[in-house]
């Protein structure tokens, strides 16, 4: 349970990326756009997140890794080509379609690309803003920005 008190709702992190911590027990979907498509965040708590991506077809998240996150995504819908791997020469392929999932650890370089439009639910540790962008086809490398 998250402290309300208002001591407790001092010492809370401030918004990262736009999202603003709950209210209580209580939290409102937020919804950010995407060059890609759009998230919308369902659950954000001390200990984890909840995402829902929707990724348009022949769309592309950033190459990317996270210093702290560690995320597991499921595909509800749709497919996408996940790039995994330990550095960017050491990239492997691999179709995932509904049902499948995969964790990825902190360190992990990855990228999805969509081959059909597909929703993708993501569920990580709270470092929201944790992404060393290594290239994206959007001009964000580098960044954390949204």
């Amino acid at each position: 349970m998250i402290d309300t008190s208002a001591r407790g709702l001092a010492q809370q992190e401030k918004p990262v990326m736009g999202f603003e911590r709950p209210d209580g027990d209580f939290f409102s979907n937020q919804r950010v756009e995407k060059p890609w498509g759009y998230e919308l965040l369902w659950a954000y708590t001390d200990v984890y997140v909840g995402k829902l991506l929707h990724v348009n077809q022949g769309e592309s998240l950033s190459l990317q890794y996270h210093e702290k996150k560690d995320e597991t995504i499921a595909v509800l819908s749709g497919e996408i080509e996940m790039e995994t791997g330990p550095h960017e020469s050491e990239m492997t392929k691999r179709v995932m379609k509904q049902g499948d999932s995969v964790h990825v650890r902190p360190g992990t370089r990855h990228r999805m690309t969509a081959l059909s439009d597909c929703d993708l639910l993501e569920v990580s540790t709270p470092e929201l803003d944790d992404v060393v962008r290594l290239s994206d086809k959007y001009g964000r490398e580098g960044t954390s920005a949204p």
